[in-house]
Parts: structure tokens; C-alpha cells; sequence
């Protein structure tokens, strides 16, 4: 009879502490629950849940990277991302390019070079995601795939905040589908810069999760929350059920191939 040792399967990954799991996903779940009340409010209160939204789901996303990819992540995602997003805006506003011609309310909040604080974060909200899909999918394309799903992303964000009186454009010639107060040309430039910052994180960040390190649960709900509700919320309570169907459709076609890989890698874990 032989005596048989068992041994733990070799560069499988640990968890992290509850407190910091649980602390996490009430940053995602408050990101949820503001996001399900923007439609029901008005005036001031919904323009403080706007701002909110965009720093408590920054924040989620500069935790997952920092739980899930370790410090060097972190620190080097934020600083980028922001400046990226602040330079690219700056640009925007006093240029039209990439964008197309725009100016923000002073809604917004305090601004800096005619760009309000809170925008920098919304590229920190929304670039983490686009980049932890399009490396798990895209292998030599990232960069590709995260514009496009960063575009596809901001389809339903626009409207919305040129709905709300966030910012406006001049529109001079083709406009996105179903949405004849946007431009063209800011699907393009969102494209544009979206590859043009997640090649560089690409670059620059660390690739292998942790050890002991967070699942991408966090990110896979912010994902499919934006999905879902980008849908409904237009479909139900903007009255756009042509951007509804689109913006579902090309997000969606973007999404499905992350979300099915990463159902086979639970799968056969």
C-alpha cells in the first residue's frame, strides 16, 4: 500500500481579506444603487449623485487594481489614467480634436483649464474595466479592443449627460445614431484616445494577478451593470429606444467574448 501526500496545485490564487472584499464591493454595490436612482431624482440632488457616482466607482476601480495587481498597479494606473483624461479633455474643449467642438456646465463642479475635476475620473471609472477585457480577449490587440469597448461604453454616457445639461456640443454634420446633439466625431475621438491610453497601460502595468489577490468579480459587475443598464435606462426612462438597442448591441458584442472566457476559466478551475 502506498501512502499518498497531498500537494496544493501549484500558482493557485488566494483571496483577500473579507474586510477588504466586502469594502470593495460596497464601493461597486453604492456605484449600483446611485446609478439606480439617477432617473428618479432631479435639481441638485441628482447632480451631487452624478459627481458622487464618478469618484465612488474611481475609487472602486483604483482598489480592484490595487487588490487584484498589487501597488505598482495602483500607483501607476491613477496618475496616468487622470492626467490622461484631464490632457485629452483639455485638449478637446480648447481644440474640438479629438472630440468635436464642446464646453461643460458649471454643474460639473470646479474645473480646471475649462475641465471640471470630476472628468479625470470618469476615464479612472471606466479605463480599468476596458483594459482588464481586453487583456483577458484580445491578446496583441489590446489597445484595439479597449477603445472600442471604451467607445461603445460612452455611447450611453454621453446622451445622458447632455440630456442632463452636463455639457453640450456643436454639431455641424453626421451625428451618432439616435443621438442627433452628438457628433460623429466624438465616437471617433473616444476610440481614438481610448487606444491610445490602454496601449500605454498596457505597457506600463503589471499583467499577473496576485496570489493573494481579488477575482475580477468587481469588475465583470461593473461591466455587466453598464450593460444592463445602458439598456433598460434608455429603453424605459430616457425614451431613446434606438440608442438603446445600439449601444446594447455593439457593447454587448464587445462584452460577450470577455464574459464567455471567463466563464470557461471558472469552469475548469
Amino acid at each position: 500500500m502506498s501512502i499518498r501526500h497531498y500537494n496544493p496545485r501549484r500558482g493557485r490564487r488566494g483571496g483577500i481579506s473579507p474586510k477588504a472584499r466586502n469594502f470593495l464591493f460596497l464601493l461597486v454595490g453604492l456605484t449600483i444603487l446611485l446609478q439606480i436612482s439617477y432617473p428618479l431624482i432631479h435639481g441638485t440632488a441628482l447632480r451631487i449623485v452624478t459627481i458622487a457616482t464618478v469618484y465612488i466607482a474611481a475609487l472602486a476601480m483604483v482598489m480592484h487594481g490595487h487588490l487584484a495587481y498589487g501597488a505598482k498597479y495602483s500607483t501607476r494606473y491613477l496618475p496616468i489614467t487622470a492626467l490622461f483624461g484631464l490632457g485629452v479633455e483639455v485638449l478637446g474643449v480648447h481644440t474640438g480634436w479629438p472630440f468635436g467642438i464642446y464646453q461643460y456646465d458649471s454643474s460639473l463642479g470646479q474645473a480646471i483649464f475649462g475641465v471640471p475635476l470630476v472628468v479625470p475620473f470618469a476615464w479612472v471609472m471606466m479605463v480599468h474595466p476596458a483594459l482588464i477585457a481586453a487583456r483577458r480577449i484580445a491578446g496583441n490587440w489590446v489597445f484595439l479592443y479597449g477603445g472600442a469597448v471604451l467607445a461603445a461604453w460612452d455611447l450611453f454616457l454621453d446622451p445622458q449627460m447632455v440630456a442632463a445639461g452636463r455639457w453640450k456640443w456643436e454639431v455641424t454634420g453626421s451625428h451618432v445614431p439616435f443621438t442627433p446633439d452628438i457628433p460623429l466625431s466624438n465616437a471617433f475621438g473616444w476610440m481614438l484616445a481610448g487606444l491610445v491610453i490602454v496601449g500605454l497601460l498596457h505597457l506600463v502595468l503589471p499583467r499577473e494577478r496576485r496570489k493573494a489577490g481579488a477575482s475580477l468579480a468587481a469588475v465583470d459587475a461593473l461591466l455587466l451593470w453598464t450593460l444592463f443598464a445602458g439598456f433598460v435606462g434608455n429603453l424605459f426612462f430616457f425614451d431613446r429606444p434606438g440608442l438603446a438597442l445600439l449601444g446594447t448591441a455593439i457593447l454587448g458584442a464587445l462584452l460577450i467574448p470577455y464574459f464567455f472566457s471567463s466563464w470557461l476559466s471558472g469552469k475548469n478551475q
